[in-house]
């Protein structure tokens, strides 16, 4: 056997284990939300924003419209914004007839050791504390969030039909530029093949996760971790939160099509930028586990082309079979984006972009710009 066809065969097993055994992670669609429950708990949503004006009226708008039919009240955290967040949350409000249910606070200069994001969710989480709220269940959501109207009676219907403590959504991602039409779908793709839904939910599974756009949790969870300060320096917040959460209670990760994100990703750069941004800590600023990612991809995405193209005889067939083998696992994610099914065989291309873009997040990690975000660098926690 030579080198070439021995590749080959690597590549189709992997693939076959990713469509077989690894919790059907392709085939994740969004799912309805259970029976109504007999009674609604209270939920506060805290809304961390910086410098989030061309989509903030937006969000607060459509939390403040939810048909949730439970007390429901909003905490925006001005995280020292200089482009008028806070007016244009409160303008939103006003708009529609609800400033009673917006509370708008500034953030608190950031102390060391904690990102900037969950400094601000944590300055929420006290205001609901010293403000004596009775709310049962916390949304932590982002500025830049449009929520349809019947999401937190559907996620509350899933926490309390399903007794959970936290459930959250990997909302429909903005996909209109050239940049996101090609590297989005693919992002969410890549996400649910590292958290598979299927085994995040399952009780039994260590496997934990979440999507930080729209997370809905019980403050008894909270208390019960310590609180965000235990996760205070972590970059994937949301799925380090997930994991804290399912050490001693149930989760829920699912998708939706209808709650979207108004993040706009107009050109490649900034697809880039919010890759490298978190790429090596998810790897956990570890040279070995670099060079495994490299070779895992390489092996998985970037063989199975290359062999069609230039190899010969039976590797040829092998290699096509891991080539069509990873196209038919993306289209289910293509057609959730609209996306022509027939670009499905150009992921090797985009798995080379992903590919490089990681390589940048540990050189800016090692250069000492880790963790970027609107001004800020955040590297690695001693915590």
């Amino acid at each position: 056997m030579n080198l070439a066809l021995a590749g080959a065969m690597i590549s189709l097993a992997i693939w076959l284990y990713l469509l077989l055994g690894r919790g059907g992670f392709w085939r994740e669609r969004p799912r309805p939300a259970p029976a109504p429950p007999g009674q609604w708990p209270e939920i506060v949503a805290v809304v961390p924003a910086r410098d989030e004006a061309e989509t903030i009226a937006i969000a607060i708008g459509s939390l403040l419209r939810q048909t949730y039919p439970g007390r429901l009240s909003v905490i925006l955290v001005d995280d020292h914004s200089s482009d008028g967040t806070a007016a244009l949350a409160r303008a939103a409000a006003d708009e529609i007839g609800a400033a009673d249910l917006l509370t708008v606070i500034a953030a608190r200069t950031l102390p060391s050791g904690w990102t900037g994001k969950l400094w601000a969710v944590s300055e929420g989480l006290r205001h609901v504390e010293e403000s004596g709220s009775g709310a049962e269940l916390v949304l932590l959501t982002d500025a830049d969030i449009a929520h349809h109207e019947d999401n937190l009676a559907e996620l509350t219907a899933r926490i309390v039909a399903d007794r959970l403590d936290l459930a959250s959504l990997m909302v429909l991602l903005r996909c209109e530029s050239f940049a996101e039409r090609w590297l989005i779908p693919a992002f969410v793709f890549f996400f649910a093949k590292l958290y598979p839904f299927a085994w995040v939910n399952d009780r039994r599974k260590s496997t934990a996760g979440a999507a930080g756009g729209c997370m809905l949790l019980r403050r008894t969870a909270l208390y019960r971790i310590g609180g965000i300060a235990s996760i205070r320096g972590a970059l994937i917040d949301d799925c380090a939160l997930g994991a804290k959460i399912k050490a001693g209670g149930a989760i829920w990760l699912g998708l939706t099509d209808r709650t979207r994100s108004l993040r706009r990703y107009p050109r490649l750069g900034d697809i880039w930028r919010m890759i490298a941004r978190t790429a090596y800590t998810q790897l956990e600023y570890s040279p070995a586990l670099l060079a495994i990612a490299v070779l895992g991809l390489f092996f998985t995405y970037l063989l199975p082309p290359l062999l069609v193209v230039f190899a010969g005889g039976g590797t040829v067939l092998v290699a096509l079979a891991a080539w069509l083998g990873m196209s038919i696992a993306f289209i289910p994610t293509l057609r959730l984006y609209r996306r022509s099914p027939l670009t499905a065989p150009l992921l090797p291309l985009i798995a080379l972009f992903y590919l490089a873009a990681t390589l940048d997040s540990a050189r800016r990690h090692w250069q000492g710009k880790g963790g970027e975000w609107k001004g800020r660098v955040q590297q690695r926690s001693q915590a």
